[in-house]
């Protein structure tokens, strides 16, 4: 199960991902973070809270898009980050594979989150 953050709003809401393509994206680009709703160990909720305490911080806008309900999702989730195994966080905007949760990380370390998540 999980989520994805997609930048739209200062809300976050569950939404499906496959409903923000194209035409779908008011704003124009959408952040997207995977997320799990419902971890199931405590590292994987921890990378997703800070994940997100980093994004509300740099009142970077998304919105939540919950893929736990379909497994096309989440294939689709790993589809983008190229790993068949691929667990949350991962972070795409748009149909760009940005990273997970250790890039994440690394960008915000070295200040260049903007690039990382192709906003810049």
């Amino acid at each position: 199960s999980g989520a994805w953050l997609v930048r739209r709003s200062h809300s976050v809401s569950a939404v499906p991902w496959l409903a923000h393509r194209g035409a779908c994206h008011p704003l124009g680009s959408s952040l997207a973070l995977c997320n799990l709703p419902f971890p199931p160990g405590l590292q994987i909720k921890s990378q997703q809270s800070e994940v997100t305490r980093i994004l509300d911080g740099k009142n970077i806008k998304y919105e939540l898009v919950d893929i736990s309900q379909d497994n096309a999702l989440r294939e689709e989730m790993r589809a983008k980050a190229g790993n068949p195994k691929a667990i949350p966080p991962q972070i795409v905007n748009g149909d760009h594979y940005c990273g997970d949760y250790e890039l994440f990380v690394e960008a915000v370390e070295q200040n260049t989150l903007q690039e990382f998540l192709k906003l810049a």
